[in-house]
């Protein structure tokens, strides 16, 4: 028998480098090895000499290496659906736009979910997660063409498989013909699972068990569910406490808050993460930290559907795990992460801590490391450490846009968008010189249009 062939190994050298390792270690200069698929070593200066198998070198001098970004929470599906309702709150957002939602097939979520992947990966984004609870009757495999979309751009990704079964008929917002019934949805969703989770270190796409939320979903739904995903053992996922109205909706159906109705559903623990979760008291903050449940925190959409100021700062001070999401780019049309970092850091100083709510390494620290807490996958990436999976960006920081600010991390979160020169995933590069790799972005963008006008037509024809 032959023997194995060596790991091939990619050098990159002279670059600043942000580990976000437990104890935030930096290089002012400092070099990373990639071997196969993961990080052989991270160190300050050169990289070892005499390595063998290098098949290529990067002099990343005016660069910061950090850990690829991981979005925590999105809805990939939105992108043919940007620009609309500008100027509403979430129930009367989502009032507008389930009508259209609902008439979404196979062919235009493939689309759909290139187009929020492309614009993701372009910019720094190596773990991706997409919840998806919208499957019309007869709308195809929805979840295998978002899958199938990830896979073919080359990014880590987690499907939230979500889920639906309360309609308008039963006091919901979505039009019934796009939601599943209680045992279609559970069946669906354990299929999806066994057909697409994959378990292992490198995993490329895995599967969480997802009911939307609440106002869309009966209480059997979220029972039912979570005993599925642990059954299974997959994570488990959800929107919660992202307005005031749905307090409201919760204290009057279920006589009581969110959290509580979360915890008497089996919905908190250290597989669980939510979405927004803006509007938390001290004792909801507490179950939290107690169970360990994440929170996916979602600035600019938080502030586009004018929800709230999300207590990040207190949630990190009580040890909630916390990452960043993009969310639905009908609600953040800019679709990209690392404007995420920026933009948690200001929203927060908004908030009651003023100018010590964060800083420019927790911002970073949120949107890398964080995120891979609250998917479960904190061992295997999120920061630079030899042994964990080479999912990480190079981004340029000596142009026009950051050259006089002497920090690199303080330029990346503070700064404009950096451009990003190399991102790699499992120790493939995907994106050089700020163009993916792995697509065409030329024909993802013509693609998205053309999906984006025939589902205006469809859902306009009633």
């Amino acid at each position: 028998m032959a023997a194995a062939t060596a790991a091939e190994r990619t050098v990159i050298e002279n670059c600043a480098i942000a580990t976000v390792d437990a104890g935030d270690t930096e290089y002012a200069s400092g070099h990373v090895v990639i071997a196969g698929n993961r990080i052989e070593s991270v160190g300050a200066g050169r990289a070892p000499e005499g390595l063998e198998n290098v098949t290529a070198r990067i002099d990343a001098t005016g660069h910061l290496v950090t850990p690829g970004l991981v979005n925590t929470h999105h809805h990939f599906y939105q992108w043919i659906t940007r620009g609309l309702a500008t100027d509403h709150n979430l129930f009367d957002w989502l009032v507008a736009l389930y009508p259209t939602w609902a008439r979404v097939d196979e062919p235009m979520a493939h689309a759909a979910a290139q187009g929020s992947l492309a614009m993701m990966a372009r910019g720094g984004v190596t773990t991706a997660t997409d919840h998806h609870y919208i499957h019309p009757r007869g709308a195809g495999d929805l979840s295998g063409a978002i899958i199938r979309a990830a896979r073919d751009m080359g990014v880590r990704f987690t499907l939230a498989r979500g889920s639906m079964d309360r309609g308008e008929s039963d006091g919901g917002l979505p039009p019934d013909f796009a939601v599943e019934s209680l045992d279609g949805a559970l069946a669906a969703t354990e299929a999806t699972v066994r057909e697409h989770h994959d378990a292992s270190f490198d995993a490329m796409t895995q599967v969480a068990v997802a009911p939307c939320s609440p106002f869309s979903v009966s209480t059997e739904l979220m029972r039912q569910g979570a005993e599925l995903a642990r059954r299974l053992g997959v994570r488990l996922h959800t929107h919660g406490s992202e307005t005031v109205e749905e307090e409201k909706f919760c204290h009057e159906l279920f006589g009581m808050g969110p959290t509580d109705y979360f915890e008497s559903t089996g919905w908190l623990g250290e597989d669980v993460w939510m979405a927004h979760c803006v509007h938390m008291n001290d004792s909801d903050i507490a179950a939290f930290a107690r169970t360990g449940t994440g929170v996916a925190h979602c600035p600019s959409s938080n502030a586009r559907l004018a929800a709230g100021i999300a207590r990040v700062p207190d949630m990190l001070a009580a040890g909630v795990p916390v990452g960043l999401g993009v969310d639905g780019t009908a609600s953040n049309e800019s679709g990209e992460l690392h404007t995420e970092l920026r933009n948690a850091l200001l929203i927060n100083r908004l908030g009651a801590h003023r100018e010590a709510a964060l800083n420019a390494r927790k911002a970073l620290r949120l949107g890398t490391y964080g995120g891979a807490q609250v998917l479960g996958r904190a061992a295997e990436t999120g920061s630079l450490e030899a042994g964990k999976l080479a999912d990480l960006v190079l981004w340029r920081m000596d142009t026009l846009a950051h050259s006089s600010i002497a920090d690199p991390v303080t330029a990346l979160v503070f700064g404009a968008a950096a451009p990003v020169t190399a991102s790699f995933v499992n120790g493939r590069r995907i994106v050089e010189d700020g163009r993916l790799l792995t697509v065409d972005e030329d024909a993802v963008a013509r693609s998205t249009r053309d999906a984006a006008r025939r589902l205006a037509q469809i859902a306009a024809q009633g």
